[in-house]
């Protein structure tokens, strides 16, 4: 029986196990036990090269000393445990060995499993059937043969893309067609030793596909010293928040050789504070899909820039992404949906962040089905490069021009599905075209399926028309400041009657400052001073001191009524330049090039039937007038005769 076949034999043996509910906790069950199974024959190796060497485990609880067949003395394989005995000793002396006893502090090693085991579970309740899975697994899996280890991987890819069917659980799955040619465009170089990060990294699928980016690099040297091999353990670094992808990605990195997978962190990358991240954290590449739709529980993201703040997954992974993790001159691809493209709010200062920080140089738009059954949401590649922070006075921009390219479905393809999933072979077209950032992409050209945007050129004529709107509005914010402030004043006079009986006296004095104070204010401002003088010299000359309270009291209530009148004409202003810029950052933009699509919406349907009955109606009444036009003469000619 073959690899592959075996894992599906496995599965179906959980099915029949009453503990096992659903392909999720099937496949979290099988890695564990898989995770340990492999982790026992890597370590036979490094006890080859290192007979120091020393298990992280527990003598009494490695694979070998409880799970593997042993031969008796007939020459016969039975367990070393009773079916009877299997499912009690998993629970209640291996589970809590590996969950408790376990110092994460002692070595990598010992950190790797302590976070695989921390959360992971035990779903089965059948002691035989729990035997059945672990005799499988001796049988068929040898991990010490080449092909066995080079399948091995295929089927794990295999069981992660079954994965997609297992509700939630199909977030943390990336096609390996999307996670080989994002690693690809990024090209991250071994030589250079540039570092790699996901900070949402699911099962690890970008972070394989970087091992096999760099291990092909290793293959084009010339004289690859070992150093170089040992360098790609290093270069990788992801973190996971939930325990089943965590263990999958652990368990996957093993799969790909990384000896101690200790870079993988359990943890939640938006639960670390803003301010927790420093300059030691900044990667040279970052790809990721970082899960979006769904919202981080309160207080987690509460220290975050208040322009930034927000609880929805992927616009916080987007701001640690541009602010916090990339270095200057770092390169990133991230999956995103259509939302975050048309997207205002939060997102569109997320999108002017991006543009302005970073030179967004690349935008592939996939259609439907990608990342079916999960969702069939639409969803972007975009690529972008950190630039350096300008500090003239100025914003500057180093988003210039964005091209797009909008990815085909394969011919007679209406939409992707499980079986029928995207490839890589398809980003054939996208690969040839993509040139060289080196040169600025100078080689691209706009066919059916790409185009470019001139951004500077947008945003110069939309900031150009929206300025005299912002202008109008921070003179009249300083307008109703200043009716704010002789409010105040007013109001201030009035205190000072209360206390001093000397009101002519006090009065003298605010005028002499007013009229110090005309002489330097602008004419805008010297309107409400003027207003305020007059009711101040009219106070000095009344006779009666209720009066002057009086007058002081309707002088400040009108001056504030003045302000809240200036701030609404101020809003309206703002809005009025608002709505003229920010429709710039829509990156939601249709294809140019591409033919008009036919539609069977039925409201878009209903529409062009409405303006087709619309264009009858007019061409009727047309043909009508022409006609008595041209019957009139004939209907005159009759009536004179008659």
């Amino acid at each position: 029986m073959n690899l592959s076949s075996t894992i599906k034999s496995i599965q179906d043996i959980m099915r029949k196990d009453d503990g096992v509910d659903g392909d999720a906790q099937r496949l979290g069950q099988l890695t564990w036990m898989l995770f340990l199974k492999v982790f026992d024959q890597r370590e036979e190796e490094w006890e080859d090269d290192n007979k120091k060497y020393k298990s992280p485990l527990p003598e009494r609880y490695r694979w070998r000393n409880w799970a593997a067949y042993i031969v008796d003395a007939e020459g016969k394989k039975k367990p070393q445990i009773a079916a009877s005995d299997l499912v009690p000793f998993v629970n209640n002396e291996l589970f809590p060995a590996l969950k408790e006893k376990i110092d994460a502090s002692q070595s990598p090693q010992h950190k790797v499993i302590k976070q695989v085991f921390e959360d992971a579970n035990n779903y089965m309740k059948s002691g035989p059937q729990m035997l059945a899975v672990i005799e499988k697994l001796e049988d068929a899996i040898n991990f010490h043969d080449f092909k066995t280890r080079a399948s091995l991987g295929d089927v794990y890819e295999q069981m992660l893309n079954d994965l997609r069917g297992a509700g939630n659980a199909g977030e943390f799955y990336t096609p390996r067609a999307i996670t080989s040619f994002m690693v690809a465009q990024v090209n991250p170089s071994l030589k250079n030793r540039e570092t790699l990060m996901d900070p949402a990294c699911g099962t690890g699928g970008f972070l394989t596909a970087a091992i096999d980016h760099f291990r092909h690099e290793l293959e084009r040297m010339k004289s690859p010293r070992p150093e170089d091999k040992r360098a790609i353990e290093e270069l990788i670094h992801g973190i996971e928040k939930k325990q089943l992808p965590h263990l999958l990605c652990t368990t996957n990195m093993l799969l790909h050789g990384i000896d101690v997978p200790s870079q993988i962190e359990h943890r939640n990358t938006l639960g670390i504070g803003w301010n927790e991240w420093s300059a030691n954290n900044k990667v040279d590449c970052i790809i990721t899909n970082p899960p979006f739709g769904g919202y981080e529980d309160d207080g987690v993201g509460s220290d975050y820039p208040a322009d930034l703040r927000t609880r929805e997954t992927a616009d916080m992974f987007m701001a640690l992404i541009i602010k916090k993790l990339l270095k200057v001159n770092g390169r990133a691809a991230v999956v995103l949906p259509d939302g975050f493209l048309f997207g205002d709010g939060i997102k569109g200062t997320l999108k002017k962040l991006l543009l302005r920080d970073c030179k967004l140089h690349t935008i592939i738009r996939l259609p439907k089905g990608v990342f079916a059954p999960y969702t069939t949401i639409k969803t972007n590649l975009l690529f972008f490069t950190k630039g350096a922070t300008v500090d003239d006075g100025t914003e500057h921009f180093h988003t210039d021009s964005i091209w797009f390219y909008e990815h085909p479905y394969p011919a007679g393809y209406k939409s992707y599905s499980k079986t029928k999933p995207i490839r890589l072979e398809e980003f054939k077209s996208e690969q040839d075209w993509w040139g060289d950032e080196t040169n600025d992409f100078a080689d691209r050209v706009e066919n059916e399926f790409a185009w470019k945007v001139d951004f500077k050129a947008k945003r110069e004529q939309a900031d150009s028309a929206a300025k005299p709107h912002w202008n109008n509005a921070e003179r009249l914010l300083n307008q109703a400041a200043h009716a704010r402030r002789q409010a105040k004043y007013l109001s201030d006079s009035l205190t000072g009657r209360r206390k001093n009986d000397g009101i002519s006296e006090l009065l003298r004095e605010q005028i002499e400052d007013l009229q110090s104070d005309l002489k330097k204010e602008n004419d805008e401002q010297c309107i409400y001073t003027s207003v305020l003088l007059d009711c101040l010299n009219s106070a000095l000359i009344e006779i009666i001191p209720e009066k002057i309270i009086g007058s002081l009291t309707r002088s400040a209530e009108h001056l504030r009524s003045v302000a809240e009148a200036i701030d609404l004409q101020a809003r309206d202003a703002q809005a009025a330049g608002d709505r003229l810029y920010w429709p710039i950052f829509n990156l939601d933009l249709k294809n140019p090039n591409a033919p008009e699509e036919e539609t069977h919406d039925p409201d878009v349907l209903l529409e062009k039937y409405k303006k087709l009955l619309g264009e009858i109606e007019e061409t009727e009444n047309q043909l009508k007038s022409e006609l008595a036009a041209a019957l009139a003469h004939h209907f005159n000619t009759e009536a004179v005769e008659k």
